[in-house]
């Protein structure tokens, strides 16, 4: 087990080391000059000057990039061009919002799928089965953002019972903020509930079909007590996997939500960002993005270990 965890934390490392090389050279190539585009097109060369001296945008490439790797790991993600304050507090204040919206809808979406799944699975063939899986296919095939859309107009709107958009912050309390980020945790994890449930059947499904199962089955066995015994936890592996990367794309891929609902999150945050040029705040924000990921896929790394014993023995089987 311990030799299986460090060869991942070698292999998180080196990720981390590539991914921050590669946003860092993307967001370089793009063109335009963020002094430039603060100071309008008629700005002197030498305001110009100052000002790229002052963001920290002269030097060579190597040095900056150095420079922001070493900030980033000291807790120093620079200061927003924009706004003139640490790009740190404002993804401080925001991940408190993003962070929470994606851990709901990963409840959600969890919630959801599970019994889902496990019930189609279980009752294979039959009526249940056709409607569980007519249902998530419709949860694939309809947009989040059109579902946030059509629920806003009915339960903001018609009904009154949700705020439309709009964060009331944590400081209104918990029912309060939670209230806030009901519609949009709804609206991102049907989708993703969809995928997990039909992932949950198909894995059942095939572990059902095994020889281990058989056995159990043939020495007395009911089909409900092998599958809640035997198969569901060697079902899991796959399940966890989806479950990964649900929770990574909730995090980095909410931006449209944030929008329709008007969420001061960390996508609406790199949205602006782009808009204004702000390149170091899009450059650290995606790193966090890219870091929460790629610490996502090793927890579901040694959950794996957890759940398949053969990862505990020295690390084969990967």
């Amino acid at each position: 087990m311990l030799r299986y965890m460090l060869k991942r934390l070698v292999s998180l490392c080196l990720s981390l080391l590539v991914a921050s090389a590669v946003i860092f050279l993307c967001i370089e190539v793009v063109p335009g000059d963020p002094a430039a585009y603060m100071l309008g097109m008629n700005a002197q060369e030498d305001t110009l000057a100052a000002l790229r001296a002052e963001l920290g945008l002269e030097g060579s490439t190597l040095s900056r990039y150095f420079a922001w790797v070493g900030g980033m790991v000291q807790g120093d993600f620079g200061t927003s061009y924009t706004y003139r304050t640490p790009v740190a507090e404002m993804i401080g204040e925001r991940l408190w919002v993003s962070l929470p919206l994606a851990v709901y809808a990963l409840v959600l979406s969890t919630v959801i799928a599970f019994p889902a799944g496990i019930w189609a699975a279980s009752r294979r063939g039959r009526l249940a089965d056709y409607g569980v899986m007519g249902m998530t296919q419709l949860g694939v095939a309809i947009p989040n953002f059109w579902f946030a859309m059509l629920m806003v107009l009915v339960f903001a709107i018609n009904l009154r019972w949700m705020p439309a958009g709009g964060f009331a912050g944590w400081d209104e309390g918990l029912f309060a903020a939670l209230k806030s980020l009901t519609l949009p945790a709804i609206a991102l994890a049907l989708p993703q509930a969809s995928i997990l449930a039909r992932v949950m059947r198909s894995s059942l499904l095939d572990t059902l079909g095994e020889d281990f199962i058989r056995t159990a089955r043939a020495k007395g066995l009911t089909r409900a007590q092998a599958l809640w015994r035997h198969a569901l936890r060697n079902a899991l592996i796959p399940v966890l996997t989806i479950i990964g990367l649900q929770f990574s794309f909730l995090l980095a891929g909410a931006i449209i939500i944030e929008n329709v609902f008007y969420l001061p999150g960390l996508g609406r945050l790199v949205f602006k960002a782009i808009s204004a040029r702000d390149l170091i705040v899009v450059e650290s924000v995606v790193m966090l993005l890219v870091f929460a990921v790629i610490m996502v896929n090793f927890a579901v790394d040694m959950a794996y270990a957890a759940v398949d014993p053969r990862l505990r023995k020295g690390g084969q089987g990967r």
